[in-house]
């Protein structure tokens, strides 16, 4: 994989039937860090990771990367919905994006492998999803995510379903497997933005919403105890709420 570029949004405006989610809205993702984007249901969250994925078309502005190219064309996406073929095996799905494509998947079979044996999956190999539990079903699109080889992933609450220690697992599992690669994360969940990001990106409820960044000082992931999650919770939630400004952090 080559060294992940960073995000760039000049001036992106989106209105939605009468509602005007972005307007002008600059900013910019540094390379090979992990990047939340909090905020609450509905406040367009979605919708800025769909425009960054080129799924949504915005009114007026562009994304590109660092170096000027489309974002579009560095980037894997993993959702909410591991969204598993139930017809096919552990394996077979991830191996989903070459099928799609009519590869040879001899060619990935060694890597998929070792995949599987990253996210703790090779005695489920040979397994459908139906008798996967939620947690291994998040590892299989884990491991699809990463059999795609981008730079750039961007993660819509893929652990929001998951019970509290599975959810803390695939934390950090992921952030370690993504180690290096520019990461985007959509979450309406402040403890799980805290834990993981370099940069929280939080949106004010408004129309259209702003939005507010914040650097975190201390290594990620944290512990759920870490002193800097307990000293900014509260301000990040009170943001959330009201727009009230965010703490500098030096």
């Amino acid at each position: 994989m080559n060294q992940a570029p960073g995000i760039k949004l000049d001036k992106v405006s989106l209105t939605l039937g009468k509602h005007s989610v972005f307007q002008d809205l600059s900013l910019h993702l540094q390379a090979g860090q992990w990047h939340s984007v909090l905020g609450r249901s509905g406040i367009g969250k979605s919708s800025l990771l769909r425009i960054i994925a080129g799924l949504q078309k915005p009114d007026k502005g562009a994304v590109r990367t660092d170096t000027g190219e489309p974002a579009s064309t560095h980037i894997a996406y993993m959702a909410q919905d591991d969204g598993l073929l139930p017809w096919l095996t552990a394996r077979q799905n991830i191996q989903l994006g070459p099928r799609l494509r009519g590869e040879n998947l001899q060619e990935s079979t060694a890597q998929v492998s070792e995949l599987l044996e990253r996210v703790g999956l090779t005695p489920w190999a040979d397994a459908l999803p139906a008798v996967l539990s939620g947690g291994m079903r998040q590892r299989v699109a884990l491991a699809r995510t990463l059999l795609e080889e981008r730079d750039i992933v961007l993660m819509d609450e893929p652990f929001s379903r998951l019970d509290a220690i599975t959810r803390d697992e695939l934390q950090s599992l992921s952030f370690d497997l993504l180690t290096g690669r520019t990461v985007l994360l959509v979450t309406h969940d402040p403890m799980e933005a805290l834990r993981l990001s370099h940069v929280l990106h939080v949106l004010e409820p408004g129309s259209p919403t702003r939005i507010q960044s914040m650097p975190l000082a201390t290594p990620a992931p944290r512990p759920v105890d870490h002193d800097e999650i307990t000293a900014q919770l509260p301000s990040v939630w009170q943001f959330m709420k009201s727009g009230s400004d965010l703490p500098v952090v030096v």
